[in-house]
């Protein structure tokens, strides 16, 4: 290898040290071409280089002629060096002016650059895959709320569908005494004399209740429409709660509507064993993917409710601070032991009788929170309940990340 020239000085020891520790090739150049240093990463990479060796490091023998003016006339070239057949390196030829006279040259080799490029490839892949392990975990967790659920559900659907049905049998009963009405009016105008069957009329009135069903009608009506609309709500939180935001984008989101459907999913659950106390702030529309905000919330209540032994209350509260909103979730349940309030959040961690719960439902809400850039906070000790306060930024960091 051809040895420094004795024309110029090393560099001080403590850039010489960093510069030795270099994967990358650094070579320094005098205008004319000739080599004043290189690191011993560029002296390992251009020993297979045989015109290194015969030119003493000449750069105007390594690169080509028009490389080199390239890079004295525009500050920088890019391009590679051929070495043994099927090597090369990647090479960066900077000028660095005038007033300093010199050039940079930085050497990568190739087959390296390739293997890292290989190594991103795979690391992007692993990436990928993680994201959608994550994705079907996420969705397996919100279905099994949903299963939890399902009796409640089903019973909260059935109330309205019931007395809908109910009030169709009335209904039908009223058409047909309407109808029988209507059949007497018309053979009364068709009669000569029409008042002659005033009498029949007004006995036909009385025997089918008219006026009862004149009364009735309206409210039935209203009754069967309000059934209907209930069933349409829970249809529609259970779809906006069990679809997937794969293909969702980050959206400004009103997180009451959130907390609004998601209530009505799991109130059957706990109506039996809390008073729900609800005290609203004013909240600005924040960038979220709400659907699973609306999980994270799920767990929560769930917990709340879990925690009660017998009655209680939990209570929902929201609020805001300036660049960031946040929602508490408080039960005055039994509340978590100081020793484990730091596993909460492990995966598969639960204080919850075997086939009462995965372990799943805070770990995942604690990775939906980090993933909004949030934070939650635990407020809890035992026979005192606890409280949960899920803090969120008005609006992500760009880009936001899904």
């Amino acid at each position: 290898m051809t040895p420094l020239s004795p024309l110029s000085a090393p560099p001080a020891p403590l850039a010489a040290l960093a510069l030795a520790r270099l994967d990358e090739g650094v070579c320094l150049h005098e205008a004319d071409g000739r080599l004043m240093y290189a690191n011993p990463s560029a002296e390992a990479l251009l020993r297979l280089q045989p015109l290194w060796a015969e030119a003493a490091g000449r750069l105007d023998r390594v690169l080509t002629p028009e490389a080199v003016r390239h890079a004295r006339e525009h500050a920088q070239w890019d391009g590679a060096i051929t070495l043994a057949p099927g090597r090369a390196l990647d090479a960066r030829l900077h000028w660095l002016g005038a007033d300093v006279g010199r050039f940079l040259l930085l050497l990568k080799d190739g087959a390296r650059s390739d293997d890292e490029q290989a190594l991103q490839l795979r690391h992007e892949e692993l990436n990928v895959r993680f994201n959608a392990a994550q994705e079907q975990l996420l969705q397996s967790e919100k279905l099994a709320s949903i299963g939890q659920l399902a009796a409640g559900v089903a019973h909260e659907i059935n109330n309205p569908i019931g007395y809908v049905h109910s009030n169709l049998g009335s209904l039908q009963e009223y058409v047909g005494n309407l109808f029988a009405l209507i059949d007497v009016y018309e053979r009364a105008m068709r009669a000569p004399d029409p008042h002659a069957m005033r009498s029949e009329v007004d006995a036909t009135r009385e025997r089918l209740d008219v006026d009862f069903i004149s009364r009735d009608l309206p409210q039935l009506l209203t009754e069967s429409r309000q059934g209907i609309e209930r069933v349409t709500g829970i249809v529609r939180d259970l779809r906006d709660f069990s679809r997937s935001d794969r293909e969702h984008a980050w959206r400004l989101a009103d997180l009451h509507a959130g907390l609004d459907s998601t209530i009505n999913i799991v109130w059957n659950e706990l109506r039996y064993k809390a008073t729900l106390e609800k005290h609203y702030g004013t909240l600005p529309m924040v960038e979220c993917l709400q659907s699973e905000l609306n999980q994270v919330f799920m767990n929560l209540l769930l917990n709340a409710g879990q925690a009660i032994d017998g009655e209680g209350v939990i209570s929902v509260r929201t609020g805001h601070d300036p660049g960031q909103v946040w929602v508490e979730i408080g039960d005055t349940g039994s509340g978590i032991p100081s020793e484990m309030l730091q596993r909460i959040f492990d995966p598969f961690f639960t204080t919850k009788a075997v086939g009462k719960g995965t372990g799943l439902g805070l770990s995942i809400s604690y990775g939906i929170v980090a993933k909004h850039h949030g934070r939650i906070e635990v407020d809890s000790s035992p026979q005192t309940g606890s409280r949960f306060r899920v803090v969120l930024p008005v609006r992500q960091p760009q880009p936001a990340q899904a």
